[in-house]
């Protein structure tokens, strides 16, 4: 499972029906907004597409996550314009940089057990809380089947 692929039945349920999914969905990623500008978000058959431009390309990859950890999306395609990037292609590779790593939450995981994992200090876990707090909440909630960013060294 690539950063773009997600469990369909995992996730924050906001929407009841096809028809409010990209508006619920673009609220919560404004909610949180990571530092994207004019973002919205357009649901169908369990894909998101996003559209917007930013700055910073963290801001992109956390849109994603935030997107695609939505209980019924199953994929996010994105458009979204990032400033000092030319081309889609430059995008779509720096979404998925040699720095990060996205992680899959297993059952029994916390993200103590998944900072010893991969910095070798369970301490490490505020680490991957800060990068992913527009996803994770509270450190101590978190579920099987999320996707989040782990920063490596």
């Amino acid at each position: 499972m690539g950063l773009f692929d997600f469990a369909k039945d995992i996730g924050n349920k906001l929407f009841n029906n096809d028809a409010e999914a990209g508006q619920k969905i673009s609220e919560h990623i404004e909610a949180n907004n990571p530092g994207i500008e004019n973002l919205t978000a357009a649901y169908a058959d369990g894909k998101v597409n996003l559209v917007g431009s930013t700055d910073n390309i963290e801001a992109a990859q956390k849109a994603v996550l935030m997107a695609g950890n939505v209980k019924g999306v199953t994929e996010v395609e994105v458009n979204i314009a990032v400033t000092d990037m030319e081309a889609e292609s430059d995008v779509i590779a720096a979404l998925e940089p040699e720095d990060v790593e996205y992680y899959i939450i297993q059952s029994g995981d916390s993200l103590s057990k998944i900072a010893k994992h991969y910095y070798k200090n369970a301490m490490e876990y505020p680490r991957i809380f800060a990068a992913n707090k527009e996803v994770i909440k509270d450190p101590d909630l978190i579920y099987p089947g999320q996707k989040i960013r782990i920063p490596l060294d």
